[in-house]
C-alpha cells in the first residue's frame, strides 16, 4: 500500500465510523434521546478526525470537539465560523453517560443534536476527496 493509499484508506475508516454513528443517532433519536446526542457528539467527533487525517495533523485522543474543531481551522480558516454551532455537542460526550445527569434529554434535543452533526459531517465532507467518502 503506497502512503497515499494509506492516507485515504484511514481518512475512510473514520467517515465510516462517523456515519454509523449517526445512523445510530437517527435510529436513537425517538426512544433513546440521550444515546441519540452521545452518537451525534461521537460522529462530529470523528468528522472532524477524519478531516485532520487527511490534512496529516496530528491530534491527541480527546472528546473535546472545540480543540479539535481548532485544529481543523488552523487548515482552513473558514472552518471556524462553519463548525461553531456544532460545539455545543461536546457535553454529550459525558453528560448523559451516567447516572445523576442534570436532567433527561427529549427526542426534540436530540433531533436538534443530530442537525448540528449533520452540518459537521456536510461541511467536512464537502471538503474532503469523494474517495474518501465512499
Amino acid at each position: 500500500m503506497t502512503p497515499n493509499e494509506w492516507l485515504l484508506d484511514e481518512t475512510r475508516k473514520w467517515v465510516q465510523r462517523a456515519r454509523g454513528d449517526l445512523r445510530a443517532a437517527e435510529m436513537c433519536e425517538a426512544e433513546l434521546p440521550a444515546t441519540a446526542l452521545f452518537h451525534c457528539q461521537q460522529a462530529a467527533e470523528k468528522y472532524l478526525k477524519a478531516y485532520l487525517t487527511w490534512h496529516q495533523t496530528a491530534f491527541r485522543k480527546t472528546h473535546e470537539l472545540q480543540e479539535l474543531a481548532a485544529a481543523c481551522a488552523l487548515i482552513d480558516p473558514a472552518l471556524q465560523s462553519a463548525l461553531d454551532p456544532a460545539m455545543a455537542l461536546s457535553k454529550y460526550a459525558w453528560q448523559f453517560r451516567y447516572p445523576g445527569a442534570p436532567y433527561e434529554p427529549d427526542a426534540q434535543e436530540a433531533a436538534l443534536g443530530r442537525a448540528l452533526a449533520e452540518q459537521v459531517r456536510a461541511d467536512i465532507s464537502s471538503r474532503l476527496p469523494p474517495a474518501t467518502l465512499s
